[in-house]
């Protein structure tokens, strides 16, 4: 697949980058070396790491503000997918018809690399991560960026890779609009984030669907025929691209699915066809079949053999804070999935488990839609532990589910309360189902503390 890369923005001038995180100091290192007029501005305080490179690499930065004179006299700016569409000084560059564009679409003009793109509200970052992985091992030179690793802008200033995986978020998407993907993967769609999109699942939906409104009749679509969002959207997007959907209920002929025997069929025009048995896949649960489905497809599209896919897919092992095997104590087992941030993914996670659950649930609440959790709540959880500073809704939506739900006034508190409710044979999981700004930094951190706290019992 060749990928040309084109330009559309400014090429000269004044750049101004707004938020100083890993994006953005990617996006700035980027930006000089083409030769911008750089200048970086963080509403909240820079990290020293991030302050170092600003100041190793001579660019201007300002943190704690945004001085208007210095940002409205931009030629392009790149801002951080963290800062709402709604916020004043963007509503001005607007209005000014200033472009404000994303990182990812910044640096995607300076690269002939073939770029993969995945998306979805849930396993986005497993399947980036498995990707990755099975590429590398196909002896692809791959680099890794998007919402995880090192900033894309960045990548492609510095490193050199034939080929991109990358990670991509709604947040992003927005502010994206010439990007093409080569593969694009919408592994998923379900309610999140709808403070973001006047709480409207279509505005989110079409977020979503951004990732392939640039593909060609070169580029591969990977999308999950068994999701209802998906499907529901599927026919107002006119897709160039060659169609590749993946599903466990009903055989396609092009695509990923699952036969009567549990063995995942991978074909594609021109290729191999590439099975495995589900029980083989060294990520298990339902929605790793699909995960693994979609990374399948990729390898087949890179032409990897069948044999290192096998390879790859069978020993693979997850990313930290999802569904990551923390310790077995008593009998316990105690699983971290700090970054099961929306409801989906903990019904994800609830599925994985035939034990019984005590669970961790809690923090900034997004406008949380819990009925999907009810049934798996009642069949499969005995206590609910919630963290975070307001848990009324968590305690009006299960009050009927759960025998027992009861509030903690830290991640230790909590978890020494769950070692106090479960069994031997049961597991402890954190789940939270909500953002972690209340008590946490970011759910790493949340990871972390939970972490720490099981070790300590």
């Amino acid at each position: 697949m060749a990928h040309i890369a084109h330009t559309y923005y400014p090429q000269t001038g004044r750049l101004v980058i707004l938020g100083a995180g890993e994006s953005g100091v990617g996006a700035a290192i980027l930006g000089k070396d083409r030769g911008f007029d750089v200048f970086v501005s963080d509403m909240g305080d820079i990290s020293d790491g991030y302050k170092e490179i600003l100041l190793k690499e001579t660019i201007v930065f300002e943190s704690g503000q945004h001085t208007a004179l210095q940002v409205l006299n931009a030629d392009l700016v790149v801002k951080s997918p963290g800062i709402p569409e709604k916020a004043p000084l963007i509503q001005q560059l607007r209005a000014q018809g200033t472009p404000v564009i994303s990182e990812i679409e910044f640096a995607a003009q300076y690269t002939n690399a073939t770029l993969i793109c995945i998306t979805g509200s849930n396993g986005k970052s497993t399947t980036t991560m498995l990707t990755y992985y099975m590429l590398q091992k196909g002896g692809i030179n791959v680099g890794l960026a998007g919402n995880i690793g090192k900033s894309f802008a960045f990548q492609v200033a510095r490193e050199n890779f034939d080929v991109y995986v990358l990670e991509i978020s709604s947040f992003m998407l927005d502010d994206m609009y010439h990007f093409r993907a080569d593969v694009a993967v919408i592994l998923n769609i379900t309610p999140d984030h709808l403070d973001r999109y006047d709480y409207k699942l279509e505005n989110y939906v079409n977020s979503k669907f951004r990732m392939i409104r640039n593909q060609t009749e070169q580029d591969y679509f990977i999308y999950c025929a068994d999701d209802q969002e998906t499907m529901r959207a599927l026919p107002r997007w006119e897709s160039k691209a060659t169609l590749l959907p993946i599903t466990q209920e009903k055989e396609v002929i092009q695509g990923a699915y699952l036969d009567k025997d549990n063995t995942i069929k991978i074909h594609i025009p021109n290729r191999e066809i590439f099975t495995m048995n589900i029980e083989e896949l060294s990520l298990q649960g339902k929605h790793n079949v699909y995960n693994n489905m979609a990374s399948g497809l990729i390898a087949k599209v890179q032409e990897l053999r069948n044999q290192t896919m096998k390879e790859s897919m069978g020993s693979y092992v997850n990313i930290p804070h999802r569904l990551e095997h923390v310790a077995y104590i008593g009998g316990v087992n105690y699983i971290n999935d700090s970054k099961a941030t929306n409801v989906n993914s903990v019904w994800y996670a609830l599925e994985s488990f035939s034990t019984d659950i005590v669970l961790i649930l809690g923090g900034v609440d997004k406008g949380n839609d819990y009925d999907m959790l009810r049934d798996l709540i009642k069949q499969k959880v005995k206590a609910i532990i919630c963290i975070g500073k307001d848990t009324s809704r968590i305690h009006d939506a299960f009050e009927e589910e759960a025998d027992v739900i009861v509030n903690s006034a830290s991640m230790e508190d909590a978890v020494e309360i769950a070692s106090h409710l479960a069994i031997k044979g049961d597991t402890v999981l954190l789940s939270p189902a909500c953002a972690s700004f209340d008590w946490f930094k970011n759910y790493e951190e949340r990871g972390d503390k939970f972490k720490e706290a099981v070790m300590s019992l």
